[in-house]
């Protein structure tokens, strides 16, 4: 391993923020980047490991953050593209940690969550696909409609889910809004000024 090697990674790895994620296309519209989706997918991961019951937080959040990081050389494929794209992604996460510190660790963790035998790696692919119906649930709100017409496979996801708070969450989420959690928080209208001008 070398020094050189892992400051390349860190380099790499910054550059997720400029990769766009593929399904963007059908909507071209201001959805999250590889980063963006890769961050709320460990916050997403961890609750769920922490209804599940699961103790290593460490692992999920790593295991999460490293999923998508061959992206960076494979690309990103959407429901469309996959029929048409082969892609090493084996090759691409060997090649971003080789001769770097986290090489053993990272690559060990992808391959866990590629085979979904581990109860980390089945929820950090519940976080994957939950991640795109927050997603959606905020395009909603701005008025996007896309959502209902992939109601069919919005199914299909949710009965891939692994496990029951997956399953749980996905259900709320259909009936959630993205702004209950500044209009309902501590604000200047439910707890400031702006409630003493409404009497």
């Amino acid at each position: 391993m070398s020094q050189k090697r892992d400051i390349e990674l860190l380099y790499e790895v910054g550059c997720l923020r400029f990769l766009q994620r593929n399904w963007r296309q059908f909507l071209n519209a201001d959805f999250s980047n590889e980063t963006e989706h890769s961050y709320r997918v460990a916050w997403i991961a961890m609750t769920l490991a922490s209804q599940e019951g699961v103790k290593d937080l460490g692992k999920v959040v790593r295991m999460a953050l490293v999923h998508d990081v061959g992206e960076s050389r494979s690309g990103d494929v959407h429901y469309i593209s996959r029929m048409y794209t082969k892609r090493d992604e084996e090759m691409a996460i060997a090649d971003v940690f080789s001769d770097t510190s986290l090489e053993k660790d990272m690559v060990a963790l992808w391959n866990d969550y590629e085979e979904r035998k581990s109860i980390e790696a089945k929820i950090v692919k519940d976080a994957d696909n939950l991640d795109v119906e927050f997603e959606l649930k905020e395009q909603e709100a701005k008025g996007e409609k896309i959502g209902k017409y992939w109601k069919d496979a919005r199914l299909v996801v949710y009965n891939s889910l692994f496990t029951k708070a997956a399953k749980k969450m996905w259900k709320e989420v259909q009936l959630s809004n993205p702004h209950d959690w500044h209009f309902y928080a501590r604000n200047r209208y439910t707890a400031g000024d702006w409630q003493k001008k409404q009497k």
